[in-house]
């Protein structure tokens, strides 16, 4: 009598890093013989992926494990991922939780799931961050368009804010070589667009004799590669370098994501970021000067300790001048064990919400600028998915777009007219 297939469902939190790790780890587990089903599913192995940048990210990963058990009263659970590096007893403490895995151990998840049984106390597998040195590559297949490529993990940076370090570990990558094999490979799968991600990418090959701009230079001269995006890069690493490869390039788009977080200089030597507004101008300005089509976005966070009423207002007007095309507006959370946690000059949450109101109706009017500049031209659409009626799609400068669906285009590139600004995205037709 043959043993029934053991049935595993994965949610992952956060960002794209998360997605591509957990992409990797659901196709080991596919390969040795588990049967993947949706989350909302019955399973007998619940795996979350945690985030923990927000404690809101914190609260919706202990909502995950309650619905899983739920569904399940009998199945296992196992927790990975920045929350389970960081707070790994909290984690545990949580009923429903049957094993925590910590970074240096959550590519190694299928030595602990089969052998998982119920118990009372949970099994926590967690080395100390400054133990964790190893790089696992990892790529997401599950968009059938895009792939989003990890080539490099932790950081060591010091932002007050920030837990990632704790949480992720050193910076540290593979090796070119390595990483463009992974590239042809997502090619070969038949994707039509790479999405470089990491935790901070400009800092690509630290330690060595590599550096990001030999990367994108190698993944450049991929053949059948139509588009490489990069995730989000730091204003300090982005070099006039990488800005003029990019620009000269017919693979990478015309679209970086660059972290800002505030507009005040003050706020910025708090956060102990590495940059002044000053120089974050210039580099918009070095891209805008190469390139105006260029989609630019920003995250920025809104109430951080000590943010005064003018230190808003100059992050408002600040980015208000500046040629971008949409926000990422975070709320700020306290994170233990990080430095700005002993500021004083704490901001009422009424307040942060007041402002970050402010800063996403920016955001919106940023995005219907940069729309309405290309109305009545033509732009090359990828499209990714056909959904109500329309198909839907992006174009190189990360424009939405939607158009009446002729018949099914996902996965190919096409012309297109852009007709009628909506918002959130733009009408257009073949």
């Amino acid at each position: 009598m043959s043993t029934p297939v053991k049935r595993v469902a994965f949610h992952t939190l956060g960002c794209k890093l998360n997605f591509s790790e957990m992409s990797t780890i659901s196709r080991d587990c596919a390969f040795n013989g588990f049967e993947t089903v949706n989350f909302k599913e019955i399973a007998d192995f619940y795996v979350i992926n945690t985030c923990s940048v927000t404690e809101n990210a914190n609260k919706e990963a202990r909502k995950l494990i309650r619905q899983a058990k739920l569904k399940n009263p009998d199945s296992s659970i196992a927790i990975i991922g920045c929350y389970a590096q960081l707070k790994p007893k909290e984690l545990a403490a949580i009923d429903g939780v049957d094993i925590v895995l910590g970074a240096d151990a959550k590519f190694n998840i299928l030595q602990y799931l089969d052998k998982k049984k119920i118990k009372h106390t949970p099994d926590i597998i967690r080395s100390g961050i400054e133990n964790v040195n190893l790089f696992k590559p990892s790529f997401s297949i599950e968009e059938r368009t895009r792939s989003y490529l990890k080539v490099q993990d932790g950081c060591d940076y010091t932002c007050s804010f920030c837990t990632i370090p704790l949480a992720r570990g050193k910076s540290r990558s593979a090796t070119i070589e390595d990483t463009v094999k992974i590239a042809k490979k997502i090619i070969d799968s038949g994707k039509k667009e790479i999405v470089i991600t990491g935790v901070n990418v400009g800092d690509f090959g630290k330690g060595t004799k590599e550096s990001f701009f030999d990367l994108i230079y190698q993944l450049d001269m991929i053949n059948n590669i139509k588009r490489i995006r990069i995730s989000s890069i730091e204003p300090n690493l982005l070099t006039d370098e990488i800005i003029r490869f990019c620009y000269n390039s017919n693979k990478f788009v015309p679209h970086f994501h660059i972290p800002l977080q505030s507009g005040s200089d003050k706020i910025l030597r708090s956060m102990q970021r590495r940059y002044t507004s000053k120089f974050y101008k210039s580099r918009i300005e070095k891209i805008k000067s190469l390139n105006s089509d260029t989609c630019i976005g920003v995250d920025v966070i809104v109430g951080f300790p000590g943010e005064s009423d003018k230190d808003f207002y100059d992050t408002y007007e600040f980015i208000s001048h500046l040629d971008i095309s949409y926000l990422h507006v975070f709320s700020y959370s306290e994170r233990s064990n990080t430095s700005a946690i002993k500021l004083a000059n704490k901001i009422p949450t009424k307040l942060i919400n007041q402002r970050s109101k402010l800063l996403r109706g920016l955001s919106n009017n940023k995005r219907n600028i940069f729309y309405d500049q290309f109305l009545n031209t033509k732009r090359e659409v990828l499209f990714e998915n056909l959904k109500d009626g329309k198909l839907v799609g992006y174009t190189d400068n990360y424009i939405k777009v939607k158009i009446d669906a002729e018949k099914d285009l996902v996965n190919t590139i096409s012309s297109v007219n852009l007709s009628d600004n909506q918002g959130d995205f733009v009408y257009g037709r073949l």
